[in-house]
């Protein structure tokens, strides 16, 4: 098969990752791509995102606990891999704890979309485990606890494989254009 028989496909896979993270809440959206800024060095996340000395202190104590992610990223296991859990699964937990206490990512589809990027396809098959174990941690309030729990679907917590698909749409942020100066040109 040619390059060209495969694009239709990556473009409707494409698609679809794009209209999963439209359907997530604003608050969820800002903090994706606040996060792909602060975990892929995008961009300066404390000169774009900042907004009170509040979010500044968030975006520092995000940015320590994600010097993390590059160590993750060259220590994924394969779906089989128990023999390298011990190295993985609590920074993976530690660094989901975190954003899970942050409030933003309030379901597992929204964490699965962020860590995807953040990590890779790869880390796909250990997404569920990570993400219950920081769900249940006591420094979360009980109902948040319970919202983040229930939002696991059966399938994406019993799946008995992982798609090894890179993603290809990483949302950025995005310039507000002023619609009656253009309209008017």
């Amino acid at each position: 098969m040619g390059a060209s028989s495969k694009r239709p496909a990556d473009g409707a896979m494409t698609l679809a990752e794009m209209k999963e993270f439209a359907g997530f809440a604003s608050a969820t959206q800002r903090y994706i791509r606040r996060s792909l800024d602060v975990g892929l060095e995008r961009e300066d996340a404390m000169l774009r995102w900042s907004r009170d000395a509040i979010e500044t202190a968030s975006i520092r104590a995000q940015a320590r606990i994600y010097d993390r992610l590059e160590e993750l990223r060259a220590i994924v296991p394969d779906d089989s891999g128990l023999d390298a859990i011990e190295m993985f699964m609590p920074p993976l937990i530690a660094v989901t704890a975190f954003d899970l206490g942050q409030g933003r990512l309030t379901t597992f589809s929204a964490y699965r979309f962020l860590y995807e990027r953040l990590i890779g396809a790869e880390v796909r098959p250990w997404l569920p485990g990570a993400f219950c174990a920081a769900a249940a941690l006591p420094h979360l309030h009980p109902d948040l606890r319970r919202k983040l729990l229930q939002s696991i679907s059966e399938a994406a917590a019993t799946a008995s494989g992982w798609s090894n698909r890179q993603p290809s749409f990483f949302p950025a942020w995005v310039e507000k254009v002023d619609t009656g100066a253009a309209l008017s040109n």
